[in-house]
């Protein structure tokens, strides 16, 4: 069962632990949240999983509960140390030798919950192997809202999850879901949305957590196209570099950029009708990924 608003208060003043802020520590309250969340994912006994931040285990559990086999990387060394007591206590995680990455790590006693000690940015896969991420995986976390987008970025780095069901800052999730033509489509918007439906969307209140954030959140199931397209780190930059000026028109932007392929690009805008006085954000996500492809052509 998931954690009540009292037993996480408890437990963490049993563990004499202050939730940080600087690491985004909001622990989930509400059982309803965490069962919508596997619900979401819809997840099959064997099915391989990846959690940021499992904080105090709650929605670990969960996952474990219905079958699925889960790697997890948390920052915070006490949680760390809380989830080996809770779900592997006869089995300490260490930093071996042989472990190139350097992360502390261990395996539950049922051999299906792999933990990490360590930054998500640094694992945004929490050291799944390469064979289970090649056979297919899904991502369930409650996201620290201070890191999403770095994380969702290396993510879209590939091997892509099928299926992501994430909790993150409402903000961060419209970003993710925006549509051309609202401020808050971007760059991110864009290499999300090239390879992911935003499948469902669900605002979750302040007081599902504890301690309560100063925001609402969003529940965000995102499933994987067919006909998936990357953006090339030369591609990702050319985007993030028009959008960092996202107030100017694109004409301007397009025809001082240093990269030829992107001045190029636009000569075909202008040829298909599009007005050099759009700015970045009003400019459809096709648009975009036609830059892309130009990109990916041309390095």
């Amino acid at each position: 069962m998931p954690l009540s608003p009292t037993a996480t208060r408890e437990l963490l003043c049993q563990l004499a632990h202050q939730p940080n802020k600087k690491l985004g520590q909001n622990f989930l309250v509400d059982g309803n949240i965490v069962r919508k969340s596997v619900e979401l994912a819809d997840l099959r006994p064997g099915d391989a999983v990846v959690e940021i931040g499992p904080g105090l285990g709650t929605l670990t559990a969960a996952l474990l509960d219905v079958g699925a086999e889960v790697w997890a990387v948390e920052r915070d060394p006490a949680l760390a140390a809380h989830l080996r007591t809770e779900f592997f206590p006869e089995q300490p995680a260490t930093k071996t030798p042989d472990s190139p990455d350097g992360f502390r790590r261990g395996v539950s006693a049922c051999g299906r919950l792999h933990l990490i000690e360590g930054d998500c940015l640094d694992a945004p896969r929490a050291a799944l192997p390469a064979s289970k991420a090649a056979a297919g995986y899904k991502i369930v976390a409650n996201l620290p809202y201070a890191v999403s987008t770095p994380w969702m970025e290396a993510v879209l780095a590939g091997p892509l999850p099928a299926r992501m069901v994430l909790m993150l800052q409402k903000e961060a999730g419209d970003r993710y879901a925006a549509r051309h033509g609202c401020k808050n489509f971007g760059a991110i918007s864009i290499f999300l949305q090239s390879a992911y439906t935003v499948a469902g969307k669900h605002l979750v209140a302040a007081s599902c957590f504890h301690p309560a954030p100063k925001v609402d959140s969003l529940l965000l199931r995102l499933d994987l196209k067919p006909d998936t397209l990357h953006f090339s780190a030369t591609a990702r930059a050319c985007v993030r570099r028009i959008f960092t000026q996202r107030r100017k028109q694109l004409g301007a932007l397009c025809r001082k950029d240093p990269e030829p392929a992107v001045q190029a690009w636009f000569e075909q805008l202008l040829a298909a009708g599009v007005s050099p006085t759009v700015r970045p954000e009003e400019l459809p996500l096709e648009h975009w990924q036609v830059l892309a492809k130009a990109l990916c052509s041309t390095t």
